[in-house]
């Protein structure tokens, strides 16, 4: 059977792409369901005992997968491994710098066997540096890029904004960009490669524009005194007579002047826009009027207009907000967020959540007779 027509049940721009997913936690495993959206084909390893060890917010990102277990500190396991290879188009993994080596699982031996293959490595810091070996999580790499210092108010400590930026941003949409670009050069020169993606590098590539900035000497390191930080007052978030906010971004001189108009204020009883002397001023005038109306009064006066003021929903209220309902930005079932992006010839949806035995999922991949014996016999119990 083609490649084609081992792949006819799935949808997606990348129907027909293998992937090996090595067991890791936060940017992997949202690397590997977004290519699983898309209609890669994916079989997760997991290391023995580790099967349903996966934190309730990761099992969500579980869908699109065959399962199988191998121990590859048994020499048994890493030949059944190795075997694997030569079906694969993708490795994923996200171990501490070496211990994929350690394991017998180096890019180089893999390539060796399959010498197209790209290998996936996602790391915090990076597979080499001062800092390969220490363990971190998102706001860590956030604090060290620089990004994490200039968020927030100035008289607070940094706020991390989640985990967006570190193991989502500068993460796994890097992994997955580098990933297919690996793959377009594979496909056209049959040569393979190691795709590094270290957070660190991601979060620092996000922060460009504001670097470019801060060179041009329009953004300073005080945090809390800059047009897109939160501080100006047209580009920030107002509190309404119901204890809820509003969210203000009319940055531009035209929707500025849509901001004014909407609040009933006249442009000649104000200071300039961008005269940031008069900012703490303007923002209390603006303040004081927010205040007079409830959050909703204020989304039907202005959402939708040329002020830019959009409510501050949170996330049961995103879900059936009319935008988001008219987009069917969030999917059945358990009306997680849809698959995205969104393509006009080979469409996407969310993976299905339990995509069959992983014997099944290689016996397409056009594995051996051996090799699916072995994995039958693993996956009965022998």
């Amino acid at each position: 059977m083609t490649r084609e027509q081992n792949t006819t049940t799935r949808i997606g721009p990348l129907r027909g792409v293998r992937v090996i997913e090595l067991a890791a936690i936060g940017p992997v495993p949202f690397c590997a369901m977004l290519l699983a959206d898309m209609g890669a084909e994916i079989l997760r390893i997991d290391p023995p005992g580790h099967e349903k060890t996966a934190l309730p917010q990761e099992e969500a990102m579980m869908r699109g997968r065959s399962r199988l277990t191998l121990d590859l500190k048994q020499p048994g396991h890493q030949a059944l491994f190795r075997s694997l290879l030569p079906h694969t188009d993708l490795l994923l993994e996200g171990m501490r710098p070496g211990v994929l080596e350690r394991l017998g699982a180096g890019p180089e031996g893999c390539l060796k066997i399959n010498p197209a293959l790209i290998i996936g490595r996602m790391t915090g810091w990076g597979q080499d540096g001062p800092l390969a070996q220490v363990p971190g999580h998102d706001p860590n790499y956030l604090a060290v890029s620089g990004a994490l210092h200039a968020m927030g108010y100035p008289d607070r400590p940094p706020l991390p904004p989640l985990n967006l930026v570190g193991d989502h941003g500068g993460g796994a949409l890097y992994l997955a960009m580098g990933l297919l670009a690996a793959l377009l050069h594979a496909r056209a020169t049959g040569e393979g490669q190691v795709v590094d993606a270290a957070m660190l590098d991601g979060i620092s590539s996000l922060l460009t524009p504001i670097h470019a900035m801060r060179k041009l000497g329009q953004w300073s390191d005080v945090r809390g005194t800059n047009m897109m930080d939160g501080s100006c007052p047209f580009g920030t978030s107002y509190e309404t007579a119901d204890g809820r906010y509003v969210m203000v971004a009319a940055v531009e001189p035209k929707f500025y002047a849509a901001l004014l108009a909407g609040l009933g204020l006249d442009p000649a009883d104000l200071p300039p826009q961008y005269e940031r002397s008069s900012w703490p001023k303007l923002r209390e005038r603006f303040a004081a009027v927010f205040r007079t109306r409830s959050r909703e009064e204020w989304a039907e006066r202005l959402e939708g207009s040329d002020a830019c003021v959009s409510p501050v929903l949170d996330l049961g209220e995103a879900r059936v907000h009319p935008q988001a309902r008219h987009r069917g930005t969030f999917a059945e079932p358990g009306d997680l967020p849809a698959a995205a992006p969104r393509f006009s010839r080979t469409g996407t949806r969310h993976a299905p959540r339990d995509c069959g035995a992983a014997s099944d999922c290689l016996q397409r991949w056009g594995a051996t007779g051996t090799v699916l014996s072995a994995l039958r016999s693993m996956e009965q119990g022998g």
